[in-house]
């Protein structure tokens, strides 16, 4: 699971550009911040009220009083800055983040995003991901292809509550990246050592293949 996750992740901050304000979400996107490339001026937003987020800390620079939306410690960059949810959620909803990174449960082939609940289970609360999906400029999810029972979880529909119908740009799992176009689900990567009958075969939803990839 560990090279699992390492795989998505790497290729997750491919999508990271200089200059950009990011949002990670809960989960595998917050380790994307520990691989952005130091010579890159990147703003990592936090929607509990931060924008200058820096890398894990290490034990002795621990502070209880800094932790980002899901609850980890956190460190910040020189410059960073603080503010309440109304600010934060401002900044999500006026358009000023150029990217968010977010989990999921499920994405289906029009670009549909189950990642906030499993009915049953408990839930702490929405957090900000229905704002994000639609206000970020860019959303790139990252999950594992099949779920523990094996069982796909790029689906033709979601079965999950919806966070979003139609937001997700671009998918990034172990096996593959997807983009999502007005023409639909499109395979434009296959990750290393992969085939593209391994992901036929694992993958629900009906997908074109980018004619670059073929």
């Amino acid at each position: 699971m560990a090279d699992t996750r390492t795989k998505i992740v790497q290729r997750a901050v491919k999508e990271i550009q200089d200059g950009m304000n990011v949002n990670l979400g809960i989960g595998m996107p917050t380790l994307v911040a520990n691989m952005i490339p130091q010579e890159y001026n990147v703003l990592l937003q936090s929607e509990n009220g931060l924008l200058g987020i820096g890398p894990y800390p290490r034990e002795d620079e621990v502070d209880p009083d800094l932790i980002n939306a899901g609850k980890e410690t956190i460190t910040t960059i020189p410059g960073a800055a603080f503010f309440d949810s109304a600010e934060s959620f401002a900044m999500i909803r006026g358009g000023h983040i150029d990217l968010a990174i977010l989990g999921g449960m499920e994405v289906s082939e029009q670009g549909d995003l189950a990642n906030w609940m499993i009915p049953g289970k408990m839930v702490k609360g929405m957090g900000g991901a229905m704002d994000l999906v639609h206000g970020a400029k860019r959303i790139v999810v990252v999950m594992e292809h099949v779920n523990k029972h094996g069982e796909s979880k790029v689906k033709k529909a979601c079965t999950l509550p919806l966070t979003g119908q139609r937001v997700v740009d671009c998918l990034i799992t172990e096996l593959a990246v997807f983009e999502f176009t007005s023409e639909g689900m499109v395979l434009t990567e296959l990750q290393e050592g992969v085939t593209l009958e391994e992901v036929v075969r694992q993958t629900e939803a009906t997908f074109t293949i980018d004619p670059a990839l073929q």
